[in-house]
């Protein structure tokens, strides 16, 4: 299973994210590329013949790690949705399979012996949040199709799964090199919630204290953001995208959505209605962007101006519009609310709220300096 990029993340960022999750038209490359991030991201393609894009390779042995083997009453053990995983002691070699799961190893002071691109071309995989955990480190980075024996060769005690969209099989191969630690069952395999995510990979790398201190710094920086606007809670808030020619909005579990919500805002009734259990964007017809229409209007792009959502006709229908309460965020935060991770929020945060808060100041005629930049202004 693949994950999209950004904006739809790129929008659909990803389509085939969560859960595959969708797929999402562009928004996929497959890793060929969720996104992600970015504007549809670009979907990560898998494992060889599988679906995510891992390489099995016909000369991996039967048996390269059995777990019952070091089973133990001192054993961690990690119940997820395709059983159980058990490591003998805290992890140090870690590969990262997750799309975005090397954000909160880092956090951790783990540095992945490899770690697997979702998108943006960085160096090592790692974004701007994310660089200064990194070092002088240059983990192996895993694009495209990832190859089993790549993976075997980093030797490495824990493979990180979740957010990855491995499938069982996939799971079963990777587990004969080391332990696969996957999404908690009651989440889909792209959803699983960030400082759950945090908390897991600290368990299982012995930090777990920390684990706690990082997401406790992350859900502080909110509610800072809560306090100095309490203005905010309550009112209505929508990531929006555009690409390809289709217009949506991120909705449910989806990290653009959930960021709102940790600022107190709630969906639109109109979005809150087109969402579905499993599904992170919602399409809308071009004909009726009602839905869109919220005390707060933040369009998600993988690019910097946006020639095609300015040019939208209904979007001129749209109060958000007209009261300029519009929020653009561009590549780099559109790829910091789609890694959605205890790094990446707190940047997008920071990023954000000060546009937020003059888009949410009841004056028509503030301007909101991301919204004028990307040539969004009425």
């Amino acid at each position: 299973m693949s994950k999209p990029g950004p904006e739809i993340q790129d929008a659909l960022v990803r389509r085939s994210i969560r859960g595959a999750k969708q797929s999402i038209p562009e928004v996929r490359q497959s890793i060929p590329g969720r996104s992600r991030h970015p504007h549809r991201r670009q979907v990560l393609a898998g494992l060889g013949i599988f679906a995510s894009g891992i390489a099995a390779s016909s000369v991996l042995a039967p048996a390269i790690f059995s777990p019952s083997a070091f089973a133990s009453e001192q054993d961690l053990r990690f119940r997820h949705a395709f059983g159980e995983t058990v490591l003998p002691k805290p992890a140090r070699r870690v590969v990262s399979l997750g799309y975005t799961t090397q954000d909160p190893l880092l956090a951790l002071g783990i540095v992945p012996v490899g770690i697997r691109e979702w998108y943006g071309n960085l160096p090592h995989a790692v974004w701007p949040w994310a660089t200064p955990y990194l070092g002088d480190n240059k983990p192996t980075v895993l694009s495209g199709e990832v190859s089993v024996e790549i993976v075997a060769s980093l030797a490495p005690d824990l493979i990180v799964g979740i957010g990855s969209g491995i499938s069982r099989a996939e799971y079963d191969l990777l587990s004969q090199i080391a332990p696969v630690l996957m999404h908690p069952e009651g989440n889909d395999a792209y959803g699983t919630p960030w400082d759950v995510v945090t908390r897991l990979l600290g368990r299982a790398t012995g930090m777990a204290d920390k684990a706690e201190q990082l997401v406790a710094g992350t859900r502080g920086a909110f509610t800072s953001a809560r306090k100095a606007h309490p203005d905010w809670e309550g009112e209505t808030g929508v990531c929006a995208y555009h690409t390809s020619g289709e217009t949506g909005a991120f909705v449910g579990t989806d990290t653009r959505a959930t960021f709102l919500k940790e600022l107190g805002l709630v969906p639109p009734g109109a979005i809150a209605s087109l969402s579905a259990p499993d599904s992170f964007f919602a399409r809308l017809s071009p004909e009726d962007l009602s839905p869109l229409d919220a005390d707060l209007l933040i369009w998600v792009s993988s690019f910097d101006t946006v020639p095609d959502i300015v040019a939208l006709p209904m979007r001129k229908t749209l109060n958000a519009h007209w009261q300029g309460r519009e929020v653009f965020a561009g590549p780099l935060i559109a790829g910091a609310l789609s890694f959605g991770s205890v790094l990446s929020l707190p940047f997008a945060l920071k990023a954000l709220e000060e546009d937020i808060a003059l888009a949410l100041d009841g004056n028509p005629d503030t301007p909101v300096p991301s919204s004028v930049k990307a040539g969004l202004t009425r």
